[in-house]
Formats: C-alpha cells, structure tokens, sequence
C-alpha cells in the first residue's frame, strides 16, 4: 500500500528519498535489487538511509557503509544500535556522510548531523535518539532547538530521522518542528505506520518510515528465536532472518526556496509482489 499528502506549494523542489532501518544481508540485497527502480520511478536528487541495523542487525561496517555509498545512497543515520559493532571507532570520525544520534552525550565519536550535498541540491541531516523505553541520553528536544536553530542560518531545507520507541514521543516531535524542519521521519521500530502527512506550518511527517529486510521474522529477525524468548524469558541469540523481503522508504518533495514540504508518499514494496502506483 502507498499514501501521499500534497500541499500545494511552488517553486523548485528537492526530490529526497529516505529508505527505513536496513536490516543484516536480506535487507541489503534488497537495497541492490531495488534500488534501481525507485531511482526510474522517483528520480530522487538525495537518498538517503537509516544503516544502524545493516550488520547482521546490530550496527555496521565501513566496508558496508561503503557498499551502500557505492549503490547511490547519499546519507546514512543510525541509532541505539550505533555501537554495536566496533568497526565503528575506526571509521566514523572520518566519514562526514554518515552520522549518529546528535543527543549522545559530549565527547561521543561522530557528528549528530552533516549536510549533504549532490546533484545540484542541499540537504541538512540531523539524526535524533528518543529517550521512552530506550537509554537516558541528553534531551532530544533540547538538542533538536540547539542544531536546527544553528543550521537554519544557512539552510533552509533540513531533514530529521528521529530514531525512537514510542509514538508518542516522535509525534510530540513532529508537532515541536512543525515549520522548523522539511521532514521529520521516526525509524526504530521496523513498522511503517499509516499518518504521512504534512503538518500546517509545512513540515513532513510519518511515525515510522518501516524497515527492510525480510518480512518472514520478526522485525528482521528470525522469529523462532525471538518467540523463544517471549515464552521463556530465557536469554536468546538473536539472528538476522532470511527469506522474502520488504522494503519500506518515504519520497518527499521539498521547495528549495522555503524549506517546507509539498508532497510526502510512503513506499511499501514486497520481493516478488512489487507494489507501485
């Protein structure tokens, strides 16, 4: 299933395409086979993904992240998972095109946000970690006013992968940006949910962008593990799930000379049931 919200702007626009958390191989390969598609059918200037999944579901590599660049993809954010593999330390410091939560606390590797730059277009990225049912960072909210009050003196198209457990805490985002920023998008979860829209002051918004990766597990994961560990509670080996994939991404369209969003359209496709409008 596909939606989309249009807010009748104009102007010349920025086409950006963000794809959800990209889980272990299967979620890879579906980047590969899709890839190409959705650059026929949107035509995206930037693209951009949430790779904190993409190493057999806990965080990711330079050689990964290099993988993903080579394939087009612009921009990488992360999330609760961002340290989870130690190729990490190596690479992040020297990578400007990937960041991580920008409301780790001081001192932490890497940038919470960048901007990006390709075919013609300017994008700022800011990459936000909530704080409901996950670890108690500094204040995300807090963090978003610092950064987009300091990026908005020379940018006026800014993008925000907001990576959080609960609705309601990313929805009380939304609103708290709402014509501060182009796109809020919530990823973490691995469910896309059904409210794109584009609020009153001009901002784009979805809960959660969805995942990719196989859509046989449980949020990627192999799901026998995964019930074991509901019915035991005993500790479990997670592992990434193969099989059928999903891929879930949102396209938004954004007027350079404003900032605010004029289309927003969630994706959903299925490995051999391919889903387009």
């Amino acid at each position: 299933m596909q939606g989309s919200s249009v807010w009748n702007g104009g102007g010349v626009i920025i086409k950006l395409l963000f794809i959800g958390d990209i889980v272990g191989s299967t979620g890879r390969n579906a980047v590969r086979e899709s890839l190409p598609r959705l650059k026929s059918k949107y035509n995206p200037h930037i693209i951009i993904a949430n790779g904190e999944n993409a190493a057999a579901g806990r965080g990711i590599t330079e050689k990964i992240a290099k993988e993903f660049f080579d394939m087009g993809i612009h921009g990488l954010t992360m999330g609760n998972h961002t340290w989870d593999n130690r190729d990490i330390f190596e690479f992040i410091d020297r990578e400007p095109r990937m960041i991580r939560p920008a409301n780790y606390p001081p001192g932490t590797p890497g940038s919470g946000h960048t901007v990006i730059k390709a075919n013609g277009k300017e994008l700022a990225l800011v990459n936000l970690m909530g704080r409901t049912f996950l670890p108690a960072i500094d204040d995300p909210f807090r963090k978003a006013d610092e950064l987009i009050t300091e990026l908005a003196k020379k940018h006026k198209c800014i993008m925000v992968d907001f990576h959080a457990e609960a609705t309601s805490e990313k929805i009380a985002m939304g609103w708290y940006l709402d014509g501060r920023a182009s796109l809020v998008v919530g990823t973490h979860t691995h469910v896309q949910s059904n409210d794109d829209t584009i609020l009153p002051q001009g901002t784009a918004y979805l809960t959660d962008c969805g995942m990719v990766g196989s859509r046989e597990g449980v949020l990627g994961m192999e799901r026998s593990a995964v019930i074991r560990k509901f019915t035991t509670q005993l500790p479990v080996r997670f592992q990434v799930c193969e099989g059928k994939w999903h891929f879930h991404a949102v396209f938004v369209e954004i007027d350079e000379s404003t900032g605010k969003a004029t289309k927003i359209e969630k994706i959903r496709w299925l490995e051999d049931e391919w889903i387009m409008e």
